[in-house]
């Protein structure tokens, strides 16, 4: 079977390891850190705080919640 295309959230991983120089292990545990605040608080906190983009920070913030549902 060929290799599947890894889609939703996560295919934002591999260039958000590359970019920001954390493994997405560090970005999980500070959203999990930030819960039970709203999706667009800790976007925008890993924004302001991180420096990170609003697409990147949003796949993170997405990926955790929905493995809350």
């Amino acid at each position: 079977m060929p290799d599947e295309k890894i889609k939703g959230p996560a295919s934002y991983f591999p260039s958000i390891e590359k970019k920001y120089g954390q493994p997405i292990s560090h970005w999980l545990g500070i959203v999990e850190g930030r819960l039970p605040a709203r999706h667009m608080e800790i976007v925008g906190y890993l924004k302001a705080e991180h420096g990170m983009g609003h697409g990147h920070a949003n796949a993170i913030v997405a990926h955790v919640l929905a493995g809350k549902r």
